[in-house]
């Protein structure tokens, strides 16, 4: 047909009304309003959960204190892979940034260097990531201890669009194999630590014209381990290659992933371009737009169940604060018994951590209730924890009441058990019965995996 021939120098773009509709862009509701029970999960975390924290000095165990910023922050998407395999372009392409003066800078070479924060804002400004670091009410401000190095790697920017009212996405300087991590200048890998421990979703961007599967990456995976629920694996630019080819790169893929990924049930692939333009002729164009559709399906979902998993993951926080705090009573408590008129408290304590098991110590919390062992943290923690905080620069649980405002112990139990699951419940009743579409695409339950037999 002639139409082709005159749009043969401009590619082509695809309609884009699917994004619109599947994450629900034109809506004009106002997005959940859940500011009030945000201010009841702060309440519950100031009143009942850090005090032990403090007093216990857990973040000396787990590095994890808990801001503000980040019991209000939305939820947030990482995405991840060698450089050049089309991070920044899938960013422009979701939130239509092509050809404006916001898009992300995209093309062959490295181009990416920085971690580039794109939020929600009135209007569009970047934003230096010291700034971001000094604003207490953004979730960033603990990124400060990675060093003004890093701080001049991070960068914000503000967009006004709709879907970064409800998720912030996080774009990566890409993975360079043959790279050492020192010319970096800051520390790479745990920088990249530090998001995909709070990232609600994380996104392994693969091109599968070349897949090189290297150190770096291998160290990336090995640092996903235990989040394998939030991984999705994406292979982009996939019209790119004619299906056969795909196919043995789709196998190849999971050949080099196999060692690093070993869980019974893989992650997600998607299989698709995610770019604005029409996908080459002779492709499997349907196949590419329901991938697509899928994987926004899934970006909603987490954005719909956003305030469950911040409520989860505080109650989460909240049961190893508490078993942190069991722990030291214990050892102290046992340090105690063991203290007489005539005894060096420095040896005696010694005794106890170099062997917590000879005094029962993480036996005893065991036997308490709702402690799971795989909760409890290793012994050697301890060894370090209290090489800087003296036993005796602690009290015991039993000491921690006040006449109007309980035990500490009490309150953190009351949360774990009671607040924080009322908390949950009440979000439930209040959601609309949107579930019906679910039944459709089967959104609500975990992907299956299409390439195993029943």
């Amino acid at each position: 047909p002639p139409e082709e021939v005159e749009d043969a120098s401009e590619p082509t773009k695809r309609d884009r009304s699917h994004l619109e509709s599947t994450l629900k862009l034109n809506e004009d509701k106002p997005a959940d309003d859940f500011s009030g029970v945000l201010q009841r999960l702060r309440k519950i975390y100031h009143s009942s959960i850090k005090p032990l924290e403090q007093s216990y000095r857990y973040n000396e165990l787990r590095q994890h204190e808990i801001t503000d910023g980040e019991i209000t922050s939305k939820p947030m998407v990482l995405f991840l892979g060698p450089w050049s395999v089309g991070k920044s372009s899938m960013i422009n392409y979701l939130l239509g940034l092509d050809d404006t003066p916001y898009q992300l800078y995209t093309g062959a070479e490295p181009t990416t260097s920085e971690f580039t924060v794109i939020m929600h804002g009135p209007k569009l400004k970047t934003i230096e990531g010291i700034v971001m670091a000094a604003d207490s009410t953004r979730s960033f401000s603990p990124l400060e201890k990675f060093g003004q190095n890093f701080l001049e790697k991070l960068i914000g920017i503000e967009v006004p669009h709709k879907l970064l009212e409800r998720v912030t996405f996080v774009d990566t300087p890409g993975i360079i194999e043959n790279r050492k991590q020192q010319e970096r200048g800051y520390p790479f890998n745990d920088v990249c630590q530090w998001f995909i421990d709070r990232a609600d979703l994380i996104f392994v961007v693969f091109d599968p014209t070349k897949l090189d599967v290297g150190l770096e990456l291998e160290m990336l995976f090995r640092q996903l381990k235990g989040r394998e629920s939030q991984i999705r694996i994406i292979l982009n630019k996939a019209d790119s290659l004619a299906t056969q080819e795909l196919m043995r790169v789709y196998g190849a893929l999971f050949w080099s992933l196999a060692p690093l990924i070993n869980v019974t049930e893989p992650p997600r692939v998607y299989v698709s371009s995610f770019w604005p333009h029409e996908y080459h002729p002779d492709t499997h164009k349907d196949l590419f737009l329901k991938e697509e559709i899928s994987l926004l399906e899934d970006l909603n979902q987490v954005i719909e169940n956003r305030m469950e998993n911040k409520i989860a993951f505080i109650r989460q926080h909240a049961i190893r604060v508490r078993i942190h705090a069991l722990l030291v009573d214990r050892y102290l408590q046992t340090y105690k018994d063991k203290m007489t008129f005539f005894s060096d408290g420095e040896l005696v304590f010694r005794d106890i951590v170099e062997d917590p098991d000879k005094f029962f110590i993480f036996k005893s919390i065991l036997a308490k209730t709702n402690v799971s062992k795989f909760d409890l943290p290793n012994r050697e923690a301890y060894k370090d924890f209290f090489g800087i905080n003296p036993i005796t620069s602690f009290k015991l649980l039993s000491q921690q009441c006040s006449y109007m405002g309980g035990c500490f112990l009490e309150k953190i139990e009351k949360a774990i058990t009671r607040e924080l699951p009322d908390l949950l419940g009440s979000i439930g009743l209040g959601k609309k019965p949107n579930v019906l579409s679910c039944d459709i695409t089967g959104c609500g339950e975990t992907p299956k995996n299409r390439y195993r037999k029943p």
